[in-house]
């Protein structure tokens, strides 16, 4: 979660290290929450950034009694002199309230610095999604291409691409499978998403397909067959997030997809062409795993020109519609 793209998510470069106050506050994620070690690796990254500013002005979140909102401010507004994203300026104050939440909880507080704190307006910007066409272009090679060569590496990638995109799963959720966790004679797959959530996701006919044909032949990753995990790299351990990055950039490339194809965006591609195709709000809440609708509703505003299209066609006010 933390970024490194330069001065904007780095008020103060160099590293700082962690009090004990942070390393409870992370245990207490962990054990308590179930949260990734992405996450985690994301709100210490937060902390030691915010813990660094306070060093330039001797305090520190060892002593966050001696905290106040006008700390948190200075914080803030050193990240928009810094042009820091306000996505990511609302990530980082979201750590902090989880912090301070818990020093509240811990007695080491009586006012919570975070009060009256609010977090930058988002900029309105819905996820980047591929069209229906390249979508399907990308799980669907052409003759002659690496993806349909017929390995069992091909049969392993498009296997993973037509889940991502048919189930609409995150890409950890996707190589946090194991074998037993999907069935696919009755079509569905059972997935461990955030929060350590449980919930089952429907298979698409495609995807049930290749999932078939990909298990019949995954020993080939692995002779010894011992390990559980359902999609393997090449030495037989659990397919990592950055390999799986790999595999769909290069699907995507083969496919003639002029842009960056990343794992996240055939998620976004699923919502995107399920709300268009009809689906209600909630169903796809549903099956993204969306602890919160408003989350969901991003994708409602993904194509405006579609919805003007249809509003001119179809409304009894419309020009266009006097004129058919």
């Amino acid at each position: 979660m933390s970024s490194t793209k330069g001065k904007a998510d780095q008020p103060d470069a160099a590293p700082a290290a962690l009090p004990e106050t942070v390393a409870e506050f992370l245990t207490y994620l962990s054990a308590q929450k179930g949260y990734s070690q992405a996450t985690l690796d994301g709100y210490a990254a937060d902390l030691a950034q915010f813990e660094h500013w306070l060093a330039g002005r001797s305090l520190t979140l060892a002593a966050p009694q001696a905290l106040t909102r006008d700390h948190v401010r200075g914080f803030l507004a050193e990240l928009h002199r810094g042009r820091s994203a306000k996505s990511s300026m609302g990530r980082k104050l979201s750590t902090l309230r989880g912090f301070f939440k818990r020093q509240l909880q811990r007695k080491r507080l009586v006012i919570d610095p975070m009060a009256g704190v609010k977090n930058p307006k988002a900029e309105r910007r819905g996820p980047r999604a591929l069209n229906a066409d390249e979508a399907v272009a990308l799980v669907s090679p052409a003759a002659g291409t690496d993806a349909a060569d017929g390995s069992v590496e091909a049969c392993r990638d498009l296997a993973l691409a037509e889940l991502l995109y048919g189930s609409g799963l995150r890409v950890s959720e996707a190589l946090g499978l194991d074998l037993d966790d999907v069935d696919v004679s009755q079509g569905i797959v059972r997935v461990l998403g955030k929060g350590s959530k449980e919930r089952i996701a429907p298979l698409s006919d495609a995807s049930r397909a290749r999932l078939k044909e990909y298990q019949r032949r995954r020993g080939e990753l692995a002779p010894e067959l011992t390990e559980k995990a359902l999609f393997l790299g090449a030495r037989g351990g659990r397919l990592n997030r950055r390999q799986a990055g790999r595999i769909i950039d290069a699907l995507a490339k083969e496919a003639g997809l002029a842009r960056h194809t990343h794992p996240h965006m055939l998620r976004h591609s699923f919502a995107t062409h399920m709300l268009e195709s009809g689906a209600d709000l909630r169903s796809v809440q549903e099956l993204l795993g969306h602890a919160h609708l408003t989350t969901t509703t991003r994708y409602t505003h993904l194509d405006l020109a579609r919805i003007m299209r249809v509003y001119d066609k179809a409304h009894p006010r419309s020009d266009e519609s006097d004129s058919s």
